[in-house]
């Protein structure tokens, strides 16, 4: 299963996951499975997603449409976000 990681951070972290949110049915429609928000314990409004994605390339197509980087700039992500792509490798015990 392919995976999508975004990194950047927003100005007002509420705001933006209204936004976020919102913009969950375009993700889905694009072939997200859902996945985890997390935020940086040193730096709030730094914010990382991790998605599962139903195929590498609708993942990466997802990553250059128009559409996110608007949506990025409606709810306020001020820094240029950090995109990575994986693929499980195996999953382990403690």
């Amino acid at each position: 299963m392919p995976y999508l990681v975004i990194r950047h951070k927003v100005q007002d972290y509420k705001n933006w996951k209204v936004e976020f949110d919102q913009h969950g049915t375009m993700r889905k429609s694009q072939g997200c499975k859902g996945g985890k928000l997390y935020r940086s314990s040193q730096d709030p409004s730094e914010v990382v997603i991790v998605f599962e994605w139903d195929d590498l390339g609708k993942a990466k197509a997802f990553t250059q449409s128009e559409d996110l980087g608007e949506k990025m700039t409606e709810a306020g992500v001020i820094s240029p976000p950090e995109f990575s792509f994986l693929e499980e490798s195996e999953s382990f015990p403690v």
